[in-house]
Parts: structure tokens; sequence; C-alpha cells
């Protein structure tokens, strides 16, 4: 089990500026790196990234569904080339576009949901992810986006055609040696928990986490079960350090809210030693990403972070990630 530190964008807001985001697709790359034991020449021994979870890694699925929770409108994809509006919830590129790049996959991943996602633009993988979604099917619901259950159902049918573009033997050894990234939960609460009387009375908090937790294990059981082999998931953030969780819950103070925080840090202790026991099962292997730690110095601490960015020096011309102590 290896621990990165990665820097995260949530639905709705995006918590850190274009320094914040360098760091977190250079320490992506590091847990890829991890996965496949050792730098080597990347598009040799990642195929595809293929990505599940909320608008962190949404590619723009959601321009396809009949949802409010879209970016399909200014100011998003203002830096995006040609300033296209692509349904990322970015300004431009996410986290998983630049990490498929230096992978040799392809200058921006692909939502299963665009009509160009066919033939060989699916080859190097697709992203299945929904702004808004989480591993509760509930959570979905209230956007109608797609659940954590349709996207592995969007993920079966993607196998099929997969092996229709390249034959079984080929897709085989593709989605086993593919990088699979799994990045969700924080609507979970803030969206649907900490708003919803109703579940707040179904489930107690202890409940409510073991529940997201089951709803992980079943996941990643039937990922394996199909073949997932390198897994990346992330931790969820310092929910406490979020503008409109402090606006709302903080009292008038400008401070992290320490009990929304200790609610994430136990939600990430208990899913890392999920982890664990998935890790090394079947020869699956998992990287969790701590992005709670990152984040958390980032909100108490922004200078750190700029220079943490500074730091890392990145030869874009080998693909190879230098990190200077």
């Amino acid at each position: 089990m290896h621990s990165i530190s990665f820097t995260y964008i949530l639905d709705v807001e995006s918590v850190y500026h274009s320094q914040a985001m360098e760091i977190s697709f250079i320490l992506l790359l590091r847990a890829i790196l991890l996965l496949i034991a050792g730098p080597c020449v990347f598009s040799a021994v990642v195929p595809a990234l293929i990505s599940f979870g909320d608008s962190t890694v949404d590619a723009g699925n959601n321009n396809h569904l009949l949802t409010l929770a879209k970016s399909n409108h200014p100011p998003y994809g203002r830096d995006f080339p040609g300033r296209k509006i692509t349904g990322r919830f970015s300004n431009g590129f996410i986290a998983i576009d630049y990490v498929a790049s230096m992978l040799g996959l392809g200058s921006a991943t692909v939502g299963y949901l665009n009509p160009e996602a066919k033939g060989d633009n699916i080859v190097r993988g697709v992203s299945f992810a929904s702004g808004g979604s989480g591993l509760y099917h509930g959570t979905a619901q209230i956007y109608n986006v797609i659940s954590l259950d349709d996207q592995l159902k969007l993920y079966r049918q993607y196998r099929e055609d997969l092996a229709h573009v390249v034959g079984a033997a080929n897709s085989s050894r593709i989605l086993s040696d593919a990088v699979y990234l799994i990045s969700i939960g924080s609507n979970d609460y803030l969206n649907n928990y900490y708003v919803n009387i109703i579940l707040g009375i179904e489930y107690n908090r202890r409940q409510y986490r073991n529940h997201l937790l089951n709803i992980l294990s079943g996941f990643l059981a039937e990922l394996r079960n199909m073949g997932a082999r390198r897994v990346v998931v992330a931790s969820l953030p310092p929910f406490g350090c979020l503008p409109s969780q402090i606006t709302l819950y903080g009292l008038g103070k400008e401070t992290c809210l320490q009990k929304l925080n200790k609610e994430a840090s136990i939600f990430n202790s208990k899913m890392l030693k999920l982890l664990q026991m998935f890790n090394g099962t079947d020869g699956m292997k998992i990287a969790y990403l701590d992005i709670f730690s990152q984040l958390y110095d980032a909100a108490r601490f922004p200078a750190k972070v700029c220079r943490r960015a500074e730091r890392m020096l990145w030869n874009r011309a080998s693909g190879s990630i230098d990190l200077v102590q």
C-alpha cells in the first residue's frame, strides 16, 4: 500500500490555484509509477486511464444528461484550448487530462457519454465520472447524475465496445494493465448527509460511514472480478476548510471547522484499512492518494503549497519526474 498526497477539486468549488494543480497531476503520476513498479516508458506499461467518480474526474459526461449539475457555461472552459466549454468542472483541463497526456494517452480524456467516445477514441481509456455523484446511490439522484452503480454498468458496456474495436485478447490485456482512478465521496456528505434530515435519521454518522465503505468495497470487488489490477483511490478532502462549509457553519469565523475535518479524517482512516485488505488480492495493486493532508496544508499554509510546487520539476520531454527536496 502506497500513500501519496494529491490535490483535489470539489464539486461547485475550485479550491486550488494553478501551482496546486501542477502538484496534483505530478503526484498522481507518482502513484502510477508505484503501481507499475518503477519509471519506464509510460505508454508501454499504461495502455489506458479509466476514471470513476464525481466532478473531480468528470470529462463532460453531465453535458449529456438532463441535470442542473452542468458546467457547460462560462467561466468554465475559459482556459481550455480554443476557450472551449467541454463540461469539465474547471476553467480548462482537469488533472486526469494532464496525466493522460504525460502517459502518452492523448491530450484530453474523453467522457464515455460523449458521442465521440467510439472507435479508436476509447482504446486509451475514458471517464465514467459524473459531477454531483457519490458512493451512495441517493446522492446521484439529487441531481439526476450517474450513480457509481450506473458508472459500473457503463464500464461493462465499455468492455464490450473495446473488444469490438481491438479484439477480445487485446481488450483483456488493456483492461488488465490500465490504471483505474476512483475519486468520489465528498458529495455524499456535503450535498446529502449534512443537508438531508431524513438521511440523518436513518443513519447516524458511524452507520453512514460504514454504509459508504461497504459500497466502495463492493465496487472494488466488482472491478477486481472484471480484471482491474492497478487502482488509485483518492481520500476525502478536509470538508471543514471549504469556503461553503465555513460560510454555512462557521458562525462568522473564517477558520477551518475541525468537527467536519474530523469526520473526513475518520472516514479516510477506515477507507485506508479497507484498501489494505484489497491490496495484493488476486494481483490487485492499490495506491491511496492522501489529498486530505495536501488540501489541509493548502488551506492553512498556502505559501507552503506554492513553494512545494516550485520545488517540483517536470521534464515534459522525457516524461520523468524529479522531486527536489
